[in-house]
Formats: C-alpha cells, structure tokens, sequence
C-alpha cells in the first residue's frame, strides 16, 4: 500500500479515534499519543489492511485497548465530554446559556459515573453516531449486549436528570 492509499483509508477517521480515545483516557496529548500510536502500528501493517472488511471498526478496537492500556499504566479515571461539545445557539440568552451548560456538566458527571462498558457504549452510539454491528465489533460483544449497555445507560442517565431536575438541583 502506497502513502498516499494509505492517507485516503485511516486520515479520514482520524478525529473520531482522537474523540473516542479522549473519552476514554480523559486527557487531550494522552488521546493524540493514543492516536498516534494506532497509527504507527497501522502503518507497520498497512500491507495487510486490505484483508481486513471494516478497517474503522478495526483501528477503533485498536484504539479502545491502546486508551485501556494507557489509562491501566496511570491508574486514571476518564473525564467528560470535550469543552465546546454543547455549543449553545447564538440566539440564546445568557440565562439558557448557564442553563445549558450546568445540564451538560451534570451529564458528563453522570456519564462518567456509569459503568465502563456502557460509557463506551453511550459514547460510541450517541456521540460517534455508530451503528450496533460496528460497536458490537469494536467491543468484541454481541449486538444484544450492544443494546442492553445503551438501554441502561439512557436509563440510568434519564433518571438521574430528571430526579435532580424535580429537586431543582
């Protein structure tokens, strides 16, 4: 595989490993390095990448256990979402702004509280827009569980909103 097939295949899924990776290590230069280490390991085997049929879902796995290894040899926990993924309308005023920006910081606490596989799950399916097959395959786990680890996630997430938006917290 020349350089420049090579660029077509993996530079256009460069930002969803970056994101992906963020989530799970929960540190921008960890996330790059992750990045960057996926993309060596596919240049060394860029003469067998045409064997595989899903090469994102491949460099996702890689990925996923590169931030996991990372995160092990820090003893670290992950973070929220990246800063600016609420970007309120420029229509709105200042108090839905706060509003807005006080609901996503809950979310991200609550997102971060939940179980490892769901948080990946939830990040994967909501936020890189993923289909169950390709999530069922980066995780190694069946479809079922795919949804199962969804489903409690918005659940668990929903109440958690609403029990606190019904107390005004």
């Amino acid at each position: 595989m020349m350089i420049e097939e090579y660029k077509k295949l993996v530079l256009p899924i460069k930002n969803k490993l970056y994101r992906f990776s963020l989530r799970i290590v929960g540190n921008g230069p960890e996330a790059e390095d992750v990045v960057q280490e996926v993309f060596i390991k596919l240049w060394d085997k860029r003469h067998e990448l045409t064997q595989y049929k899903n090469v994102e879902a491949w460099c996702m796995t890689l990925t996923k256990n590169l931030s996991i290894d990372k995160i092990r040899s820090k003893h670290r926990r992950t973070e929220g979402f990246k800063e600016g993924f609420d970007m309120p309308s420029k229509a709105a005023n200042p108090y839905q702004v706060a509003a807005m920006s006080d609901t996503m910081s809950r979310i991200q606490q609550m997102i971060a509280e939940l179980p490892e596989k769901q948080k990946m799950v939830m990040q994967l399916r909501d936020i890189e827009e993923m289909s169950y097959k390709e999530i069922a395959e980066i995780l190694h786990i069946t479809i079922d569980q795919v949804k199962i680890n969804l489903f409690r996630a918005r659940k668990a997430i929903r109440a958690r909103l609403l029990n606190s938006e019904s107390y005004g917290v």
